[in-house]
């Protein structure tokens, strides 16, 4: 089995312990702001570690969006490349979990729908679109 590998940022690192030693019963929002996170646990690309980051949640259907904003920085997150080389992940939200494979979204329609619901759930995404040059990643995870 791989071992896992904390997040690097304190309050990443911080929200997933919460997150995740309560049960999915505390830290379901993110940073304590109202607005609902989830976990994604999946393996890191050159690592083969197993990794968890905190993501705001946006469920669509049966699936959940996942966006890569990095908060409108220039470059991709790294979990963006982890998920692009190995799809399968589990999502935490609140108490239950779930198996699951995330595709990138490359179709505009359907990108541009699950843009809308992110943007509805959390409208900041759009700032940072605007902040940064690169094309914001959208993944859907949908379920194994």
């Amino acid at each position: 089995m791989a071992e896992y590998i904390p997040p690097t940022l304190d309050w990443v690192r911080k929200q997933v312990e919460v997150y995740e030693s309560s049960g999915g019963t505390r830290g379901t929002t993110l940073l304590d702001t109202g607005l609902p996170c989830i976990i994604v646990t999946h393996k890191g690309n050159k690592t083969g570690g197993i990794r968890k980051i905190p993501l705001m949640r946006v469920k669509v259907n049966d699936g959940y969006v996942l966006v890569g904003s990095m908060g409108g920085q220039p470059k991709n997150p790294v979990w963006v490349y982890n998920l692009r080389a190995n799809p399968d992940v589990e999502i935490r939200d609140t108490t239950e979990v779930y198996r699951m494979r995330a595709r990138e979204v490359s179709d505009e329609v359907e990108r541009k729908r699950l843009w809308a619901a992110a943007v509805e759930a959390f409208p900041t995404y759009d700032d940072y679109q605007a902040k940064t040059s690169r094309k914001i990643p959208v993944f859907l995870a949908e379920p194994a």
